[in-house]
């Protein structure tokens, strides 16, 4: 029994989490209230410039190196102290 009550606190936490962000969202979209003054009718809008691409192939193999680190930092611990809980 006492192994089911950790992760049904998580599920329930994290469940919780998601359902109050999705609630959030969805009341900050519905808002019946968007434009409250008429300032917004007089500008006139101009469109933006185009930004020129300065991409580079590949240049995202850094940013998965970092991530595959914090996945490193965060799990590690807890795979260690696994050997402690049983």
């Amino acid at each position: 029994m006492k192994k089911l009550v950790r992760p049904a606190l998580m599920i329930g936490l994290s469940l919780f989490l998601a359902l109050v962000s999705a609630a959030l969202t969805c009341s900050a979209q519905a808002s019946p209230l968007r434009n409250l003054s008429g300032a917004t009718s007089l500008f006139q809008t101009t469109p933006t410039p185009q930004a020129q691409d300065k991409s580079e192939v590949g240049s995202t193999d850094q940013i998965v190196i970092l991530g595959g680190v914090i996945v490193i930092i965060i799990f590690a611990p807890i795979f260690i102290s696994r050997k402690a809980w049983r």
